[in-house]
């Protein structure tokens, strides 16, 4: 995905159409469909996501294409493959005996067998970072599904030449490049408030609870505000992201359930605040590839080496939800509970002033020790 972008003088609200397209597209490519990427280059890709490469699939992919179907991944995960070291953001791979479902698979997702690659024969070469193939990876991690995908050329002259005509005729979806690149700003711009009730929590009793929710219909971003924070002061805020196994669950291989409920109890000892529930879970790859990270740890990676072997950035989340949130809530200074540094850049970026970055930390324990120590050694957490 590209540079994050800046709500600063950002003033229009997005067209709906574009965030739907987006939508839609995520639910065919969950799904194991076949979706139709165009680029702002006039060029235009059959998609599948590779994590749901089946044989079938895979045939009904050629029937629609010309030439072999080829896979797109990120170059961290072409770089865990030991492929080359690459500086792009996408590396297309061609494997010379051509692509099979099981490839497909086993290239997209680190959990695989190595034993079943050994001896693979394939081109690469790393792309451009704004075509049809980085758009489509960029599909795949909105999806929250491993980034990688098939790809294919349109059957013909024709088809490519009238691509909303031709997919509309063989039941599929098309989506723009542009559209998925610029998704996680216009979500951002298009929160609205939903709801808001009076929800007594057991070290905050005077606690309501307001649900934003994305033009597109997705997950909504909670914001839990204790007390009545005045608006002329700088609030003491927290950005908390969703997590299910901490949060819920009580994982020990975290510390984020101690933070959300520390940060709670933080914000009524001293009076009123926020705390912002964002969703964005595993930061920002989702549960199941949250659980499938884990069992890199398992096997002896840390937090930030299983994610970019999944074939992630060490950290996917985004501020922007949070930002807009904010100034929605007409708090345009805050005090920020964290100990993460890219919150503070971030929000800073975006138009917040952080007045005080106000330390938020908690014991470690057996099992999240390396966890903790990794979030300082390699993402400059403190302390």
């Amino acid at each position: 995905m590209p540079h994050r972008t800046s709500l600063s003088g950002l003033q229009e609200k997005p067209n709906p159409k574009e965030l739907l397209s987006v939508d839609r597209a995520v639910s065919d490519l969950r799904r194991g469909g076949i979706v139709v990427v165009r680029g702002n280059n006039q060029k235009t890709r059959l998609v599948l996501a590779a994590e749901g490469a089946t044989t079938a699939r895979l045939d009904r992919l050629k029937e629609l294409s010309s030439g072999n179907p080829y896979l797109a991944i990120t170059g961290k995960r072409a770089e865990v493959l030991g492929l080359t070291d690459y500086q792009a953001s996408v590396v297309v791979l061609r494997p010379k005996e051509g692509l099979t479902a099981w490839v497909a698979s086993d290239l997209a997702d680190p959990l695989s067998d190595p034993e079943r690659l050994s001896g693979l024969n394939a081109d690469s070469k790393g792309i451009e970072s704004q075509g049809c193939e980085a758009a489509a990876i960029g599909l795949a991690k909105i999806a929250r599904m491993l980034p990688a995908v098939v790809v294919a050329d349109l059957a013909d002259a024709k088809a490519a030449a009238y691509p909303v005509a031709w997919a509309e005729n063989n039941d599929l979806l098309v989506v723009e490049s542009e559209h998925i690149f610029s998704y996680e700003l216009n979500a951002a711009q298009s929160l609205s408030l939903i709801s808001e009730a009076k929800v007594p929590l057991l070290d905050a009793e005077d606690t309501k609870i307001l649900t934003f929710r994305p033009g597109d219909g997705g997950i909504e971003h909670l914001a839990i505000v204790v007390g009545k924070p005045d608006p002329t002061q700088p609030v003491l805020t927290r950005l908390h992201s969703e997590c299910f196994t901490g949060d819920l669950l009580g994982s020990l291989r975290c510390d984020c359930g101690d933070q959300l409920r520390g940060a709670i109890a933080e914000i009524a000892q001293q009076g009123s605040g926020v705390l912002l529930y964002l969703a964005q879970e595993g930061r920002g790859i989702g549960l199941v590839n949250k659980l499938r990270a884990y069992e890199l740890q398992d096997r002896g990676a840390d937090t930030i080496d299983a994610n970019e072997q999944l074939g992630f950035d060490a950290d996917e989340r985004v501020y922007l939800p949070a930002a807009e949130m904010l100034r929605q809530l007409n708090y345009k200074s805050i005090r920020l509970l964290t100990n993460n540094p890219d919150k503070v850049q971030a929000l800073s970026g975006f138009g917040i002033e952080i007045k005080e970055r106000v330390a938020h930390a908690f014991p470690s324990n057996q099992h999240n020790e390396l966890y903790l120590n990794t979030k300082a050694a390699r993402s400059g957490h403190l302390f």
